[in-house]
């Protein structure tokens, strides 16, 4: 079983959906679509309704790190 994630596990979320989604510039995913990502992750366990725009554009930067770092 997966471990638990939660809002405040940004480096992980980012490395998860970099995973998931590995052909997506995450700097062009609207917010709406990110929370969705986002709370579809396998283990998520935080509440859709505490998401904001801090917690979203830290996920979106740290998902953008990854994707950086993918391309070499």
């Amino acid at each position: 079983m997966p471990r638990e994630i939660h809002w405040t596990d940004v480096e992980e979320i980012g490395i998860q959906l970099q995973e998931k989604f590995p052909d997506i510039d995450p700097l062009t995913v609207r917010f709406t679509d990110l929370l969705r990502y986002v709370t579809e992750l396998e283990g998520f366990a935080g509440d859709p309704a505490k998401s904001n725009e801090p917690r979203l554009e830290a996920i979106q930067m740290a998902w953008h790190e990854e994707f950086e770092d993918a391309k070499g």
